[in-house]
């Protein structure tokens, strides 16, 4: 192995956490090497990839590596060994870019009592920090991401300051939905998202091509490739095709180097003064347990016995109807509205909150429609203007609306190390065990009338309710932060409990979930930590 490369910095994956954090740290002077396990993606190819693929899911534009194996949508026990009682059912990638690249974009901010459930409900634990230090954060990373939304109203988040751009036009579907439930207790409102309304960093306005997930075929989406540029521009070093395998710690317990595996199986060492884990939340536990010793017995980071704990998702309750007139799906972004009223009350100490996204694609996300339908009709003997006018009226009136729900933090769902099986380079794979639990499922029967309700405003038919969860592909927890170091991993700024130099981004920080997308929370908790980051760096020197 040749001699270990330096940095001031070391970041682990380049998803948004990480290539956010870089960006800002490389401004500012600092060496920054970033190490992706996956390769650039190829927009054009991931476009006709996804118009290729027989089945759809997420991941199709994505042609998994065996280099850089994930879990994959139809078949996420390829990768997960799971124990159950329930299949855990949300998935990501390994891509320069990460997870955002199918992501959908949504950007809501927490809820200042989601900061605080343990205190108001007697659920969870409360967050070591308040809406209100992370409040600037958000609007730095609403600018940062270009979100689009309607600054007139902070749907329960306070506000310092405007969105960036204009909000994107609500649909027809939207519009018809705010006529229908104008006079009930649901409220629609348009939702934030990080997708161009107007030209805005040298990138197209949203063109409606309505592949948010998969991919954006013209970048109106943001996806973290964007600051990963700007972290080059600025000086930093992306390594892509190189999985951290194991880090390595002094005899005093800092961070002294990560190890690395290139796709042609040849070894590489990093060594830095501080090491950032932006690896999303089933990968970040996987790497701190796998880096286990004899100092470490229970893996780094993990004197707790916190790493891989508290897994959540936000479980989600699907339903699907008929309407009575069209409502015309299938155009413009997968989402644009959602109803946010529901995400706060005092019920929450019995079941959880949520809230409704109203899906603009139809009953693609539940049946697979309009293909599946256009192939189920095909076969009724119609002559072909017929089979036009048939698919037309039936799927002009699709509707399609998701329940998120607010999963507890609950010690047993937990990420570890398989006894079995490995990837690639040897690393054991994730193994899982997981339950949905009583709170969220309660919240999901909630919603299962809520659904009805709102359907029966549309005086809509067929409606059905899937009889399962969804994973919303929100993965949480793993590594959450907290003051008290026995029940933590990282603190407020997100530094280990453990080790002074290593820091841990992204989602698998979060102490509870509430029922907002995380992107957007990722997002400010990265910028928050880049300043605590360069501080101790500075300080350092």
């Amino acid at each position: 192995m040749a001699s270990p490369l330096q940095a001031d910095v070391v970041i682990v994956g380049s998803g948004v956490a990480g290539a956010l954090a870089a960006a800002r740290l490389a401004r500012s002077g600092l060496q920054v090497l970033i190490l992706e396990a996956g390769k650039p993606v190829d927009r054009s190819q991931a476009v006709q990839n996804f118009w290729n693929a027989a089945i759809k899911v997420p991941e199709c534009a994505y042609p998994i590596q065996p280099e850089a194996t994930h879990p994959t949508t139809d078949r996420p026990g390829d990768w997960y060994q799971q124990e159950g009682p329930d299949f855990f059912k949300s998935t990501y990638l390994k891509v320069v870019g990460g997870t955002t690249w199918h992501w959908l974009g949504t950007c809501l901010r927490l809820l200042p009592s989601d900061f605080q459930l343990q205190t108001l409900h007697g659920r969870g634990v409360d967050w070591p920090i308040v809406y209100s230090d992370l409040e600037p954060y958000y609007l730095q990373a609403e600018h940062a991401l270009g979100v689009s939304g309607d600054s007139d109203h902070d749907l329960g988040s306070p506000r310092s300051g405007a969105f960036l751009l204009p909000p994107i036009p609500q649909s027809y579907l939207d519009r018809t939905l705010t006529q229908a439930l104008k006079d009930t207790r649901f409220q629609v409102q348009a939702t934030p998202q990080a997708r161009n309304s107007v030209v805005h960093d040298q990138r197209p306005p949203c063109c409606g091509s309505s592949s948010c997930i998969p991919v954006c075929p013209v970048q109106a989406k943001y996806d973290a490739t964007v600051h990963l540029k700007q972290a080059q521009a600025a000086g930093a070093r992306l390594l892509d095709q190189s999985t951290v395998v194991q880090l390595v710690p002094d005899a005093q317990g800092r961070i002294r180097s990560a190890r690395f595996r290139r796709w042609d199986q040849s070894e590489g060492e990093v060594q830095a003064p501080i090491f950032v884990l932006a690896c999303h939340a089933i990968e970040t536990p996987r790497l701190l347990l796998a880096s286990k010793s004899e100092a470490w017995p229970r893996g780094l980071a993990n004197r707790s016995d916190q790493v891989g704990r508290n897994l959540m998702d936000h479980p989600v309750q699907l339903s699907w109807a008929l309407s009575h007139d069209p409502v015309y799906p299938y155009r413009g972004p997968l989402s644009t509205s959602g109803i946010e009223n529901l995400r706060d009350g005092g019920f929450r100490g019995d079941r959880s909150a949520y809230r409704i996204e109203i899906g603009n694609d139809g009953w693609n996300w539940p049946t697979g429609a309009p293909l599946t339908l256009a192939a189920q009709m095909a076969g009724r003997g119609l002559s072909a203007a017929d089979l036009d006018r048939a698919l037309a009226h039936e799927t002009s009136r699709h509707l399609r609306l998701t329940a998120l729900t607010e999963q507890l933090p609950e010690a047993d769902n937990r990420v570890t190390l398989d006894a079995t099986k490995t990837d690639y380079y040897g690393v054991p794979l994730p193994h899982i065990h997981y339950r949905v639990g009583d709170y969220a499922r309660q919240g999901m029967q909630q919603a299962r009338q809520d659904h009805g309700e709102i359907f029966g405003q549309l005086q809509a038919s067929a409606i059905q309710h899937a009889t399962d969860f969804f994973g919303a592909g929100h993965i949480m927890g793993t590594c959450r932060m907290g003051s008290d170091p026995d029940h933590s991993v990282v603190d407020a700024q997100l530094r280990s409990h453990d080790h002074q130099n290593l820091f841990i981004l992204g989602s698998s920080v979060f102490p509870t979930g509430g029922t907002a997308n995380p992107s957007l929370t990722i997002a400010a908790l990265s910028l928050r930590a880049a300043e605590a980051i360069e501080k101790q760096f500075r300080a350092q020197q």
